[in-house]
């Protein structure tokens, strides 16, 4: 469904395994829902380096006679979403060059805001560029930094760049991870036994046994060797803005970012919601599966029963042949269908995490209509999204985003809702209560971190 949000990339590192690379096809599939369009590995045996990347889910790229040429007890690995035009080979991650300080690999989860005028000074001074990835733009400037220690070359690129990183890079005997001075992205440190790993977020500490031990904390450098790991401060301290993305949409439920458990955050979305715009219903149904949460939170504070009124088709593939004849909802349909026997003769409340073009949620609200619900009323457990993200995540233009253009009256009627609800910045801050509010909401206020200077209407190309 092009009506919903996309995360750019999840990111995965393990220094000292025997099996390095098998640890990193596992960690890479409990990212698999942070991208889907191509994934990759890049290990180290400590004499050489090797690298495999291709285009699909983690399964179709990589199987036991993939992973056998990946020798080495180093590894990185990324799962990539692309914006359309921009999902081809030569994009895919980890991107691994040659360079004049031996071979590097680099997986980066985040967006360069600045990539383009870098690109273009850095074409002017001779680079030639094989990809349209901002990654390749730290490469070169890691590439032509002279200084001496590997750790000062990719701190001198970095230098150089604004916006989001959370990237891991690897040599044939380091590995560092590296998180901008905003900490938009996560990463996350832990360890398998005597092995360090690094990754996008806890679920893939989970599914290869690990140990969380912290946050790569914002603007930290951390490099692992056979010393150990060694952590540098190199930027000026800037205030933490934190991607409230993550625990709204993108984040598995049972990852801990940011310090906080993603389901213990998302049920507070509905807890608040709840509070925020109450109604007389008779059930509570979540969209699935990112509503489930903020869903369940709702039908506790407001005591009305939780059923899962829409089933979601798992098994829906990247591709797939419409019928000549027009179904109504095709694509809806394809993902979703309504329980009839949960929904007919029922006031509904319906929980999404958010709304972005409206288009979906339309052909949801019918979906349920059609199968007999007498009321429908839609609840979101985020704020109204008036200003895309610049940051690393795939969002329309402001003129795409309803709620940009349109009261909240006007999208009731154009979703043919009974009524609708958003949660408040205030109750979003209510529920991320532990701490200060360090979150980039620039997606519902326009108040961006850092700036991005686009033309009115322009999104940057990601990646």
């Amino acid at each position: 469904m092009l009506d919903r949000w996309h995360d750019e990339c999840g990111i995965f590192g393990i220094y000292n395994h025997p099996e390095a690379a098998n640890i990193t096809y596992l960690g890479l599939y409990a990212l698999q829902h942070r991208g889907q369009e191509s994934a990759g590995i890049v290990t180290s045996d400590e004499t050489k380096m090797s690298a495999q990347v291709g285009m699909g889910l983690v399964q179709e790229i990589f199987d036991e006679e993939t992973i056998a040429t990946l020798p080495g007890c180093h590894a990185i690995g990324h799962v990539r979403y692309s914006t359309t035009g921009s999902s081809i080979l030569k994009n895919a991650q980890p991107f691994f060059v040659e360079t004049v300080h031996g071979p590097i690999g680099f997986a980066h989860n985040g967006n360069l805001v600045n990539a383009p005028e870098l690109r273009s000074e850095l074409e002017h001074r001779g680079s030639i560029f094989q990809s349209t990835a901002d990654t390749e733009v730290i490469a070169h400037l890691y590439a032509r930094s002279h200084r001496e220690k590997l750790v000062d070359r990719l701190i001198d690129a970095l230098k150089h760049v604004q916006g989001a990183y959370s990237l891991v890079a690897l040599v044939e005997k380091r590995l560092i991870a590296v998180r901008d001075p905003t900490g938009f992205r996560p990463l996350v440190l832990g360890r398998v036994k005597d092995s360090y790993v690094v990754a996008s977020e806890t679920c893939a500490l989970d599914l290869v046994e690990g140990e969380y031990l912290r946050e790569v904390e914002p603007g930290e450098v951390v490099m692992i060797s056979s010393k150990g790991l060694e952590s540098f401060r190199p930027f000026p301290p800037a205030e933490p803005r934190q991607c409230i993305f993550e625990y709204i949409y993108f984040a598995r439920p049972d990852s801990t970012v940011f310090g906080q458990p993603v389901y213990t955050v998302r049920k507070a979305f509905g807890h608040e919601l709840a509070r925020e715009h109450p109604v007389d219903a008779d059930v509570v149904v979540p969209v699935p599966d990112s509503g489930i949460v903020a869903a369940l939170g709702y039908a506790e504070e407001s005591g009305i029963p939780f059923e899962m009124g829409l089933i979601r088709n798992h098994y829906v593939g990247r591709t797939f042949i419409e019928p000549e004849q027009s179904i109504r909802h095709f694509g809806v349909k394809l993902k979703l269908n309504a329980v009839r026997g949960v929904i007919q003769g029922k006031r509904v409340v319906v929980v999404d995490d958010s709304i972005v073009r409206g288009t979906t949620s339309r052909k949801i609200v019918k979906m349920l209509r059609e199968a007999g619900a007498r009321e429908v009323h839609m609840r979101v457990s985020s704020p109204p999204t008036c200003y895309p993200c610049y940051f690393g995540v795939d969002t329309p233009t402001r003129k795409e985003l309803i709620a940009s253009c349109y009261p909240i009256g006007e999208i009731t009627q154009f979703l043919t809702a009974d009524s609708l609800g958003y949660l408040s910045h205030e109750g979003l801050r209510r529920a991320t209560k532990e701490g200060p509010y360090v979150f980039c909401d620039a997606c519902f206020t326009g108040n961006y971190p850092v700036r991005a200077d686009r033309p009115e209407g322009t999104q940057l190309g990601l990646f």
